[in-house]
């Protein structure tokens, strides 16, 4: 359905996309990961026919794109904002796609209905706009940007502006109106539980660049580099020295699974690989915190020599700061990233 093939932008001699390749399949989610800067909502807007590439290609169905305006490229894109038409209601909103491609007064009106009751809003066509919450809004946007039928649909920051629970509950409904439409969707997104909950594949970008693409379990469970352990929220990560099954590190000697890379590498240990035992026992530490995560205590942990560590605890058995406790490692939860 998409293709990228060495997408170049550069801006005031910078590549803000560097040679980036990236294929998308039909009817499947992607979702683009990264910190601000890292060039995610530039390639939105390669792909949108918003931005013009320096170098590299841009193709769709296997049309290479280059010349070809925005609004002949056959995809829809929603922005975080909206940009709902504040002087026109919401079924204006909806049709305003449609009208622009010439589609009747009364197919329209019976468009606008399904697609209205599509995204949960049946009835809602008269209403103003500035009568709208903003998870509200956010569905209207999303049945406009569906109403001209995109080969391609793209979301930038979909639920941005959201708090935390509607976006909790709006990312399960879109990953459901998604499946059931078959609709291809590329979105962007710098929330790595919206993207884990809502795509097929997800992309990590730095700098840029790739830094490693898979699905969510598979770039959950092997980051493929500091950089994306730590941006998926990792902390414990370290350099060692790796030479058969334990890695020299600054909290000690550490287990890793066999056939781990050797030599100078990163280790990664899971916050449920930090296993808190009796003071005197393995690593001396001490409770520097404490931070409730809904399923678990976040145990913050200073050793005598070397980074802080975090420790993931059942909400029973986490020590109060101040407290003096032993640390151990498991190595089912230690990795030695590549």
């Amino acid at each position: 359905m998409l293709s990228l093939d060495g997408a170049t932008v550069r801006f005031g001699g910078r590549a803000v996309l560097d040679a980036v390749g990236l294929e998308v399949a039909a009817h499947e989610v992607v979702c683009v990961l990264g910190p601000s800067g890292s060039g995610k909502s530039t390639l939105l807007r390669v792909v949108a026919g918003l931005q013009p590439l320096d170098s590299g290609r841009v193709s769709l169905d296997g049309r290479d794109q280059a010349g070809v305006p925005a609004h002949r490229r056959g995809v829809g894109l929603m922005f975080q904002d909206h940009q709902l038409f504040p002087q026109r209601d919401v079924g204006a909103n909806v049709a305003f796609g449609l009208r622009m491609h010439g589609v009747s007064k009364g197919e329209r009106d019976a468009e606008v209905a399904q697609l209205l009751e599509l995204v949960g809003l049946p009835g809602a066509a008269r209403r103003a706009v500035a009568s709208l919450s903003g998870g509200e809004q956010q569905r209207v946007a999303l049945a406009r940007a569906l109403a001209p039928r995109p080969r391609l649909l793209m979301l930038d920051e979909p639920l941005g502006q959201l708090d935390r629970s509607l976006r909790e509950r709006l990312v399960v409904e879109l990953r459901e109106l998604f499946s059931r439409l078959g609709t291809t969707v590329l979105a962007v997104t710098h929330d790595q539980g919206e993207a884990f909950a809502l795509a097929d594949r997800v992309v990590v970008m730095r700098d840029g660049r790739i830094a490693q693409a898979g699905t969510p379990l598979e770039v959950w469970q092997r980051p493929a580099d500091a950089f994306v352990a730590r941006f998926l929220g990792f902390e414990n990560v370290v350099a060692a020295t790796v030479a058969g099954t334990a890695a020299d590190s600054p909290w000690g000697k550490l287990p890793v699974p066999d056939g781990s890379a050797q030599g100078g590498r990163t280790v990664l240990v899971r916050p449920a690989g930090v296993r808190l035992v009796p003071a005197g026992q393995g690593l001396p530490c001490t409770v520097t915190a404490r931070t409730f995560k809904g399923t678990h205590v976040a145990v913050h942990l200073q050793p005598a020599d070397g980074p802080r560590l975090e420790a993931a605890c059942a909400l029973r058995d986490a020590p109060e700061p101040g407290a003096s406790v032993g640390v151990e490692f498991d190595v089912a939860e230690t990795l030695v990233l590549e």
